[in-house]
């Protein structure tokens, strides 16, 4: 081979290696960087088409939905969809008023969940926040609710008896008592980058953002007085505001829950004296930032012997703006405030116990 030809297949092979180069970084970059399509008490009524109308308040962050198998316009084309779904449904919603409360009590699987999906003009509204729950999944497995509006109902999304579901990137507004409550032993489900305000219009003692479990003093009627065991649920992501009550209240009888990256907002709260309130055991707090809380921002509670401990508190950002602590730790025992935790304007400092090294 001569001198030229060997340059020309010496330049050939560089190229070849540069363009290799690029498809392994592009295909790091869709391996890493990617994002899944699915990664967010009463009997339902018939209600009229849905009417043209954006939804108000807040709005969640904007999640993509995957193509529907099912698309539904009104109050009786959801009902219908939501009897009829099973494994691999996926139920999309146009924007428009959905008028009506709204149960499915399907099973999906791990591969081929049911997804009920909108955006936020896909609008749930419940009618009024005396009563009803605009949408109540119960006895079901391997949902996703993803990306559109609920409002106007006592309580906004009740999951009962549910595992492995995903609520994501919705917006829950203008709710009597709670936004969102996973109970009666709801295990294994994941409520993130949701964005909730405007709780409590009906009774402010009731009026929590996002609420895990049963109190004790019901368990009577909803868990067989047994604890409500709603274990292993992941609440990420979320923004809440303009609750009457706790952002978040987490009670005796759950464990090994995650508390992550939350904003909280408590510059509405009337009927509590902290953001978080944790009586489970075994929860991790992790990452999360709040602004402005009556007394502290975090706090634990023993309601019954043995709950209320073994929970870690790291990397939190607490702006209490309050008289009271960041980390209020009741009982002290078996409860952790690492310190890499941090609070600010908080009239007690820090935290009633030394913080740890971790």
């Amino acid at each position: 081979m001569n001198r030229r030809a060997k340059l020309v297949v010496l330049v050939l092979a560089v190229v070849a290696l540069a363009v290799a180069a690029v498809v392994v970084v592009v295909g790091l970059e869709t391996t890493t960087g990617g994002k899944g399509s699915a990664g967010r008490e009463r009997e339902a009524q018939p209600g009229p088409t849905a009417d043209a109308a954006p939804a108000p308040g807040p709005v969640a962050t904007p999640v993509e939905c995957p193509e529907p198998t099912v698309r539904v316009a009104s109050a009786t084309d959801l009902e219908n969809a939501l009897d009829a779904a099973r494994p691999g449904t996926v139920i999309g919603m146009a924007a428009g008023t959905y008028r009506g409360n709204f149960t499915a009590s399907a099973n999906g699987t791990a591969e081929q969940p049911i997804v009920l999906c909108g955006d936020a003009g896909s609008v749930l509204d419940g009618g009024t926040t005396e009563d009803g729950y605009v949408f109540h999944l119960e006895d079901s497995s391997h949902w996703v609710l993803q990306g559109f509006t609920v409002r106007n109902g006592q309580k906004g999304v009740m999951v009962d008896q549910t595992t492995d579901t995903v609520i994501q990137g919705l917006t829950v507004t203008t709710t009597g008592d709670e936004a969102i409550h996973l109970r009666k032993f709801s295990t294994d489900n994941r409520v993130m980058g949701n964005t909730i305000s405007d709780t409590g219009l009906r009774k402010p003692k009731f009026g929590e953002g996002i609420y895990i479990g049963t109190a004790e003093s019901n368990w009577c009627d909803i868990s067989n007085c047994e604890p409500d065991r709603s274990d292993r649920n992941e609440i990420e992501g979320n923004t809440i505001s303009g609750t009457t009550s706790e952002n978040v209240d987490i009670k005796e009888g759950t464990s090994d829950g995650v508390l992550r990256a939350n904003t909280f907002d408590g510059s509405g709260i009337i009927e509590a004296d902290s953001w978080v309130d944790v009586k489970g055991r075994g929860w991790v707090i992790d990452g999360n930032t709040g602004t402005d809380s009556p007394l502290d921002g975090f706090q634990t509670h023993e309601i019954v012997d043995g709950w209320g401990t073994e929970n870690v508190f790291r990397d939190n950002v607490a702006e209490v703006n309050g008289p009271g602590l960041g980390y209020s730790l009741k009982p002290v025992r078996d409860n952790v405030v690492e310190c890499s935790n941090s609070a600010s304007a908080a009239g007690e400092g820090l935290s009633n116990e030394p913080c740890s090294s971790g």
